[in-house]
């Protein structure tokens, strides 16, 4: 469960979260993080959350930005809105460190959803790209399609191939959440 400055961490991504405010700090209303980007981190997927709006402040360094395909580069100060539905992916391809405040509305358990997918970073069930396996993602985008949604392929034929594959992913011991990265 996250809490107040809970830190988590993806060695693959080069990406750390320390929760600010969470979901039961602000009765559902906001979840607000910094988020450390190191040198070089890697772009994740592109993707979309379908009933939050993001709002980040860049407070050191600088953030590239994919949104809608286009790049944009934020530097210290800068500020950018994301709003529901909106494809984007954020990274640091700089030589420096960046942080980033960040905070999504409404927080909804979009805080499960990094704990789980971070947690499984760090135990090496990730690929290089920091993805986990197709059996993994069925469960995880099925428990939290309301916060977390790729951009590829379109929604309803990962929708129905998910619910296909999910089975599968029961029988061999995979979960969309784990308690381990909860706690």
């Amino acid at each position: 469960m996250a809490f107040k400055n809970k830190l988590i961490s993806n060695p693959i991504t080069k990406q750390n979260i320390r929760f600010v405010q969470t979901a039961k700090d602000t009765s559902g209303k906001l979840l607000e993080m910094e988020t450390i980007y190191h040198t070089r981190s890697l772009e994740p997927p592109p993707h979309y959350h379908p009933y939050q709006d993001e709002h980040f402040t860049v407070i050191a360094g600088e953030m590239t930005v994919r949104i809608d395909g286009q790049l944009k580069v934020l530097k210290t100060g800068d500020t950018l809105h994301v709003p529901k539905n909106k494809v984007h992916s954020m990274w640091n391809n700089s030589n420096g460190k960046t942080a980033v405040n960040w905070k999504m509305y409404p927080a909804m358990n979009m805080e499960n959803f990094l704990e789980t997918a971070m947690g499984l970073a760090q135990d090496n069930k990730v690929n290089h790209e920091g993805m986990p396996g197709i059996l993994q993602i069925a469960l995880m985008a099925n428990k939290f399609d309301g916060v977390f949604r790729l951009s590829k392929p379109p929604f309803i034929i990962q929708r129905v191939l998910f619910v296909v594959i999910s089975p599968f992913a029961y029988l061999f011991g995979y979960r969309p959440t784990y308690q381990k990265y909860l706690d």
